[in-house]
C-alpha cells in the first residue's frame, strides 16, 4: 500500500510547486498510471521562516518547523520531507521532536555524490546554507569534501535566489553568471543546495555533475512512498 507523502513547503513557493510536479512525474514515469500517492502540503510563511534564519532565532525556528511537521502528521501523512535545503540545518533536532519518519535531503544528496565517486564538491545555495556546516558534516561521513564560494560569490548567489528564482524569474544572463561563478572553483561536482537552483541550472548546462537536491529528494520520497 502506498504511503501518504507529507511536504513541508512554502519555503519557497517556487520549489514547493516543483516538488509536487517532480514527485508526480516520477511516479508516472515508473508506473504509467494515475494511482499517484496521496500528498499533503503544509505551506509555511516564507518571510517569517526566512526572518528566523537571518536572525538566528534557532529555538523559534525549530519550533516552527516542528509545528509544521506535526500538522502534516495530524492531516494523515505517513512520512515527511522538508521542501528546502536550509531547514536541514536543524534536521536532527526536528527529527528528535516528531513522530513522523523524515527523509534528509543532505543524506540523499551525499549518497548520490558517493555513487558518482566525487571527492570534492562546491556548495551553492542561500547564504544561510552556504555559511552553515550541515552539508560539510553530512558529506564528511561519505569521505567527501564540501567547499563554499567566496563571500562575494555568496552574496551574488543569494541575490539570484531571493530576487529572481523564488518569484519564478529565470534568465540566460543569470544562468551564464552562475556558471561563471561555478567555473572559479577546482571541484568535481556542484551541489545545487537550494531547491530553486534547479529551476535555473540543469545538467545540460554544465560539464560538471550537478547534484540536483530537489530531484534527488523527490526521488527518495517517491521510492519511500511506494
Amino acid at each position: 500500500m502506498k504511503k501518504t507523502i507529507g511536504i513541508l513547503g512554502g519555503i519557497s513557493l517556487a520549489s514547493t510547486i516543483q516538488y509536487y510536479r517532480t514527485i508526480t512525474d516520477l511516479y508516472y514515469a515508473a508506473k504509467k498510471d494515475y494511482y499517484y500517492p496521496e500528498i499533503i502540503i503544509k505551506s509555511l510563511d516564507f518571510q517569517y521562516f526566512t526572518d528566523l534564519e537571518d536572525q538566528h532565532r534557532t529555538d523559534e525556528y525549530i519550533a516552527y518547523i516542528v509545528s509544521g511537521i506535526q500538522s502534516l502528521e495530524r492531516a494523515g501523512a505517513d512520512f515527511a520531507i522538508m521542501a528546502a535545503n536550509s531547514p536541514h540545518s536543524v534536521f536532527h533536532q526536528v527529527k528528535d521532536k516528531v513522530q513522523l519518519p523524515m527523509i534528509s535531503i543532505v543524506e540523499t544528496t551525499a549518497k548520490r555524490a558517493a555513487r558518482l565517486k566525487l571527492k570534492k564538491v562546491l556548495l551553492t545555495g542561500i547564504k544561510y546554507t552556504m555559511q552553515g556546516s550541515f552539508y560539510q558534516d553530512g558529506f564528511r561521513e561519505f569521505g567527501i569534501q564540501v567547499v563554499t564560494p567566496t563571500e562575494e560569490h555568496q552574496d551574488e548567489i543569494n541575490a539570484i535566489i531571493f530576487e529572481e528564482l523564488v518569484i519564478h524569474k529565470q534568465s540566460d544572463e543569470t544562468r551564464s553568471r552562475m556558471l561563471d561563478i561555478i567555473g572559479c572553483y577546482d571541484v568535481e561536482g556542484v551541489i545545487l543546495g537550494c531547491t530553486e537552483l534547479p529551476l535555473l541550472l540543469e545538467q545540460q548546462h554544465s560539464r560538471l555533475p550537478l547534484l540536483d537536491t530537489l530531484a534527488l529528494h523527490a526521488r527518495a520520497a517517491i521510492d519511500f512512498a511506494l
